[in-house]
């Protein structure tokens, strides 16, 4: 008999249902688009929990990306750094802008941009429009330094906080601290809206034109009117629905994936070679996925093993300085990321699973790495 699958990360609908209430009630008023209270109410109930001024409810992470390098103004040929240790989504919006991207390398304290290559980038690249530091697996990079860094050379920084909801930095909510942040609410993220994301800032004034862009920048005429590019990026009403409702038990969730943690931080510490997820004074993280890694043992042998018991596991994130798509340009470092790729896995890190997934998970992982010492 087939034993039931242990998914990676998938989502989970609060047990209350509180995300069909608002469904509901954006059907019973009609409002099937992408505008309506439920879009106006996400972005202010999130704004208001992480604590910012100001939101815009956006299709995606990706796009959110998108907008908030077009809004600190980087155009065709600009440079814009951005951490290789991440998906490729933090990425391609760069490119969406004919812009150049330029990679820095994580270090061991953070698995996050290492603040010392950044200001080596930025030494040798003065000229650099925008800065995209990455909160990886819910792990919050050292935003101190690395905004200080920004500051000195006069350059935005951008937080992608896609996987970070819930983490904080000292006590502040990632995504906060720099000039704009962004959130991610695809389906494996802590919460979720199917698809869909968020632009934060305190800037009033970009947020608004974020807003305007993406709603196919239509000026406000009685026709037609449009004087700039635009974009279809405007979240629905629908998906915004979606997105209160999870935002009531993100406390809860974040609750979880840390007691998930916890638990594989206490039944695999004795096992040989391995090393968990780093620890900071400074990081309170979300521990969106729990991330390990080993000496002496290809994680391909364990995932192997976990998806012969089907259970889902995931690599960690190839570097983007490693991708043929972005292999041409310059790259600071690249050990780190290029380390933890080759030895880390990703563990099933599901909020919806239970003591006995655990304990079949890690029973798994003990007898892998056992039978391999």
């Amino acid at each position: 008999m087939k034993k039931n699958k242990i998914l990676l990360s998938s989502p989970h609908m609060s047990d209350e249902g509180y995300e069909q209430e608002f469904i509901k009630e954006a059907f019973d008023t009609n409002w099937i688009a992408p505008l309506g209270a439920n879009v106006d109410g996400f972005e202010k109930e999130l704004a208001e929990h992480v604590e910012i001024g100001n939101a815009a409810a956006l299709v995606s992470g990706t796009s959110a990306i998108h907008l908030a390098l077009k809004a600190v103004g980087v155009g065709v040929g600009d440079k814009v750094i951005c951490q290789s240790l991440t998906f490729a989504a933090s990425v391609n919006p760069i490119i969406y802008e004919g812009a150049v991207p330029i990679f820095v390398d994580s270090d061991l304290e953070s698995w996050n941009m290492d603040p010392k290559l950044l200001e080596a980038a930025l030494t040798k690249h003065p000229d650099v429009k925008a800065v995209i530091a990455v909160h990886l697996y819910g792990l919050s990079a050292e935003l101190d330094e690395i905004k200080a860094i920004c500051d000195r050379f006069n350059v935005p920084l951008i937080e992608d906080a896609a996987e970070s909801l819930g983490t904080l930095y000292k006590g502040k909510q990632t995504g906060t601290i720099g000039k704009v942040g962004v959130f991610s609410f695809n389906g494996n993220k802590i919460i979720t809206t199917s698809g869909g994301g968020m632009l934060i800032s305190d800037d009033a004034e970009l947020v608004s034109k974020v807003r305007f862009w993406s709603t196919q920048s239509r000026e406000k005429e009685r026709h037609y009117e449009h004087k700039e590019i635009g974009y279809n990026y405007r979240m629905s009403n629908i998906v915004a629905g979606i997105g209160r409702g999870q935002l009531k038990v993100l406390d809860e969730r974040v609750a979880q994936k840390r007691a998930i943690y916890a638990y594989y931080k206490k039944m695999l510490a004795d096992l040989p070679g391995i090393h968990f997820m780093p620890e900071n004074t400074w990081n309170e993280p979300n521990c969106w996925l729990s991330v390990v890694y080993f000496d002496g043992i290809d994680p391909t042998i364990l995932m192997d093993a976990l998806a012969n018991e089907n259970i889902e596991s995931r690599p960690v994130w190839k570097p983007m300085h490693l991708q043929p798509v972005f292999k041409k340009y310059d790259v600071f470092g690249g050990e780190v990321s290029e380390m933890l790729f080759a030895k880390g896995i990703c563990l099933p890190s599901d909020s919806k699973m239970t003591i006995e997934d655990l304990e079949r998970t890690t029973s798994i992982i003990k007898r892998a790495v056992n039978d391999e010492a």
